[in-house]
């Protein structure tokens, strides 16, 4: 009965481990399926003008994205700002500050605003903003995309702050640091590579967010100075050319979309190298 038992536990565990590699291998090969895909599509468009120069009208070959390429980044920027400093704030009190009561309402409501749909978000700030100003900006789209980012900034602060162990809590003060000190100079920095890594990746996930820009930003075919214009975006850009009937706009939709990635993937790996290097030294 023992050695049927042992026989049982070990079929088990090589199906399980089997079937968790299988599952991780079809996570992987998505990933390169898809980046795969992309530059079958689009890798031909890809080139220095498609960085540098502004489209081309129909029926010229050629042109490139680098005003919707600028205006994400703008987007993004001020995206970051919105959200980063709200989130990481919102966070710490959630983790450090607030009673249960409190506590549980702000969780609640963070909870809730993750579930907007982000079209909703972009209908909001189209309503706040751009209709007050009488005209769409990248500033609207950015403040459309830091909103997006709030919610999750602020649950995954509260989760690498939580998990920071109470005893450097309990050193600190015993050393007589106040507890302002204590979270600004010990807790904080200790989860510092995670509170990165995930507002990286916040900031990644929102940078293929179409919806609240057609609401906010909504496109433009030249350069856009400054963030109270009209700007181009990525996202838009791919959606604009994807359901062209124009071939070569299909080309430019595909390598748009192989840059959009490219450029999430580069940014992500670079926070963690920059984080993991960190972390060695210290």
């Amino acid at each position: 009965m023992r050695g049927f038992t042992r026989v049982r536990r070990r079929v088990v565990n090589v199906v399980m481990l089997g079937l968790t590699a299988v599952a991780t291998g079809l996570t992987i090969a998505v990933l390169f399926f898809i980046l795969g895909y992309l530059a079958w599509k689009g890798g031909s468009s890809i080139n220095l003008a498609f960085f540098t120069e502004l489209p081309r009208p129909v029926g010229e070959a050629g042109g490139g994205m680098g005003n919707a390429i600028l205006g994400s980044a703008k987007m993004l920027g001020i995206a970051a700002c919105v959200g980063v400093p709200v989130g990481l704030l919102a966070g710490i009190y959630l983790s450090e500050f607030a009673s249960t009561p409190a506590a549980f309402a702000v969780r609640y409501a963070t909870d809730l605003l993750n579930g907007v749909p982000s079209i909703v978000i972009g209908i909001f700030a189209y309503t706040i903003l751009v209709l007050p100003m009488k005209h769409f900006s990248a500033l609207s789209g950015g403040v459309a995309l830091g909103i997006i980012m709030i919610p999750i900034a602020v649950r995954s602060t509260e989760g690498y702050l939580r998990a920071v162990p109470g005893s450097l809590r309990e050193a600190s003060l015993a050393l007589g640091a106040t507890r302002a000190s204590t979270i600004a100079r010990v807790v904080v920095p200790a989860a510092s590579r995670g509170i990165v890594t995930a507002l990286m990746l916040n900031l990644a996930r929102v940078a293929g967010e179409t919806a609240p820009l057609l609401f906010t930003a909504l496109n433009s075919q030249f350069w856009s100075p400054g963030v109270t214009q009209p700007t181009a975006s990525l996202p838009v850009m791919i959606f604009n050319y994807a359901i062209s009937p124009y071939e070569d706009w299909h080309r430019q939709a595909w390598a748009a979309g192989l840059v959009l990635l490219a450029l999430v993937l580069v940014a992500n790996l670079g926070a963690r190298a920059v984080l993991g290097s960190r972390a060695r030294t210290t």
